[in-house]
């Protein structure tokens, strides 16, 4: 599985990719906005096993892919993934992580979000597709706003609410973003 964009190459996980994927699990800064069971040492680990199995499912209903810089000898920067319980469902959760080193980057997440959503909505002919974050985190809501999804708060569970946070769930329709790559707003390279 492979999609390309101007700058990155989204494919499914290589044992080659384990060392980076791992280090930059191991920043804390990764954990900022994660529960007690994400934040656990085996947590990447358990990951990105799961990741190899979800590429090898027929049908497949999980694209967990690397996200790797075209112009950097292959270098790992995070993953990226929709996911869904069943391959014939018309809604998937977009996922987006991006090693701290890259967060806020020259539009990244930009530009792997409109590939996926594109990828979605063209390839799998999606009618929606989601994701979910906490209210603290800033940069993923900009992310959403920009694409011109819609924020839904939700009840969030006890651990996010103990640290006085709201649980934001993003949705975008496949007319929506239609209208939205038709105005011009976005192009399916990512960039505005």
């Amino acid at each position: 599985m492979k999609i390309e964009t101007r700058r990155f190459l989204l494919r499914d996980f290589e044992a080659e990719d384990w060392p980076a994927f791992e280090a930059y699990h191991a920043d804390p800064r990764s954990a900022e906005f994660y529960g007690e069971a994400q934040s656990h040492p085996d947590h990447a680990r358990e990951l990105f096993e799961l990741f190899s199995r979800w590429a090898g499912e027929e049908p497949r209903c999980n694209y967990q892919l690397a996200i790797v810089r075209r112009d950097a000898g292959q270098t790992l920067i995070g993953c990226c993934g929709l996911r869904r319980d069943e391959p014939a469902s018309p809604a998937t959760e977009l996922g987006i992580e991006l090693a701290p080193d890259y967060w806020g980057r020259y539009r990244y997440a930009v530009e792997v979000m409109v590939a996926l959503a594109e990828f979605g909505f063209t390839g799998l002919e999606l009618r929606e597709i989601y994701g979910g974050t906490v209210s603290a985190n800033s940069r993923i809501a900009r992310l959403a706003e920009s694409l011109g999804a819609r924020a839904v708060v939700r009840p969030a569970p006890e651990w996010m609410a103990a640290r006085g946070w709201q649980q934001v769930e993003w949705q975008i329709g496949r007319e929506q973003w239609r209208e939205r790559l038709t105005s011009g707003d976005m192009s399916a390279s990512g960039s505005r």
